[in-house]
């Protein structure tokens, strides 16, 4: 089985409500543990990036699409984690999720 970095993007503002919080982080567990065992590394949200140019500098502000999170799956092919995507509660929120293969070295 492949590893693949699922790259969270958008999805909003955090919710401020324990209830809306509660909800947020049950629908985020169920979706994680219908996944089960593929979960490698369930990730974190991060906050705003900055980006390192070719000439050294740095530059703040997020970048064009900026992340919101990351986790890693265990997948039988992009495919598969395609699917396992589409079950992530940040979609429904309007955010979106980038897949890349992590290669082995």
């Amino acid at each position: 089985m492949a590893k693949y970095l699922f790259v969270y993007h958008g999805g909003g503002k955090p919710p401020s409500d324990p209830q809306e919080i509660k909800a947020t982080m049950d629908a985020w567990g169920a979706w994680f543990g219908a996944m089960g065992s593929a979960v490698i590394d369930g990730g974190n949200p991060v906050g705003q990036s900055s980006t390192v140019k070719p000439d050294g500098s740095l530059v703040s502000g997020g970048g064009a699409n900026p992340a919101s999170g990351y986790s890693l799956i265990e997948a039988a092919s992009l495919a598969d984690a395609h699917q396992k995507a589409k079950g992530c509660p940040l979609l429904k929120a309007g955010g979106s999720i980038e897949i890349a293969q992590a290669m082995d070295m």
